[in-house]
């Protein structure tokens, strides 16, 4: 059954993959290749796609599946689906409510949304649509009290953990953006540093502008020893966003974070890395349970969401197309395509013989060929 994106938006969708091309229709070519492209060969980007393939699903039956629990929690929060919204940039740019509608939209859905901090509207006006859970994703700043503020702003405003994203001492070579000059447009700022000066791009005669703001305000110097600041400056949770390896999964460990993020940065930062999935095991087997372990990079399917779940994933993060459904029906279609992925992953549970997530363990799953 096609699920209608929004009562104001006349427009139908069978599954994800169906927004992308929508979404390319509707925007600027700038902005639909910053959102969907990736670095360099975009080898990573495809990867985090083919590695769901490379996983069959074991199927039990005769199990009562008449009655199905998505339910679970993150970080002791209630969430009606192990299905978040990831961190992305500049919601202003594909829907005139922007972040607005996101939140509004993932709060409708009843899960979670990670707010970014490179967003076009600050963390408070975010906040103030109302008490849905969130957390804030950190970038750290060359400026220490630029970030130490970001911080203390997020607490204050009543988000849950802080999300500290670790793969990006450098920004990963996108080619589209160079090419297209990628800025943003005039009367579009980073909200979250308006406060700082820090909300304006800076102008260059060739290449991203955004790729040139990284290089000057970012830190490039982050170690294990700033994780240990945070976690001393923060009162909120610290989740690790951008692990990749069982070795740096059990420095995570080590440093009593909460929780980390399986993540390539959706193949934008290093090119030609396993795609998030690859690694999620090693991983997971890192932790030995001692926190908890989320995933993002390409979840498209609710049978995607599944089998991740069984490697040992607690939850799974979707970026893209959040905001392919903003794009084309605001807070209506973001919450269309939470409700599209939750309902087939409740018919793979279905299918599967596991009515409860509890029951989704590695004996789903097996190596496909």
């Amino acid at each position: 059954m096609q699920q209608p994106i929004a009562d104001h938006v006349a427009l139908t969708f069978a599954n994800l993959a169906e927004l992308e091309d929508l979404a390319r229709a509707k925007l600027e070519r700038a902005t639909f290749d910053y959102i969907a492209g990736g670095a360099d060969d975009e080898v990573s980007l495809r990867r985090n796609r083919e590695a769901y393939g490379k996983w069959a699903l074991r199927p039990r039956v005769l199990v009562d599946v008449s009655k199905r629990d998505t339910s679970t929690t993150v970080l002791g929060t209630n969430v009606s689906m192990p299905i978040l919204v990831a961190p992305t940039s500049f919601h202003g740019l594909v829907h005139p409510q922007g972040e607005i509608a996101t939140a509004t939209g993932t709060a409708a859905a009843g899960t979670l949304m990670v707010v970014s901090t490179i967003g076009t509207t600050s963390l408070e006006e975010i906040a103030a649509t109302g008490p849905a859970p969130r957390w804030f994703q950190l970038y750290v700043y060359r400026d220490r009290k630029v970030t130490e503020d970001l911080v203390r702003r997020a607490a204050k405003a009543g988000y849950r953990a802080i999300c500290l994203t670790v793969d990006t001492p450098l920004l990963g070579r996108r080619e589209k953006d160079e090419r297209n000059r990628f800025t943003l447009p005039a009367g579009f700022g980073i909200a979250n540093l308006k406060r700082a000066g820090l909300e304006g791009m800076p102008k260059v005669e060739d290449g991203s502008a955004f790729a040139k703001y990284v290089t000057d305000f970012l830190d490039p110097s982050l170690t294990w020893n700033e994780v240990d600041w945070l976690k001393r400056l923060s009162p909120l949770p610290v989740v690790l966003k951008g692990i990749m390896t069982a070795e740096d999964a059990k420095l995570a460990a080590d440093h009593e974070v909460d929780g980390i993020i399986v993540s390539n940065h959706g193949g934008r930062q290093l090119d030609s890395t396993l795609g998030s999935l690859d690694a999620l095991p090693e991983v997971v087997a890192a932790v030995k349970g001692r926190l908890e372990v989320y995933i993002d990079g390409g979840i498209r399917r609710g049978t995607d969401v599944l089998k991740a779940l069984a490697l040992g994933a607690k939850a799974v993060l979707v970026g893209r197309p959040i905001l392919w459904g903003l794009t084309l029906g605001g807070s209506d279609g973001v919450r269309a395509v939470l409700d599209r992925l939750r309902t087939e992953l409740g018919l793979a549970m279905g299918l599967t013989g596991r009515p409860t997530l509890k029951e989704i363990d590695a004996s789903l799953i097996q190596r496909a060929g």
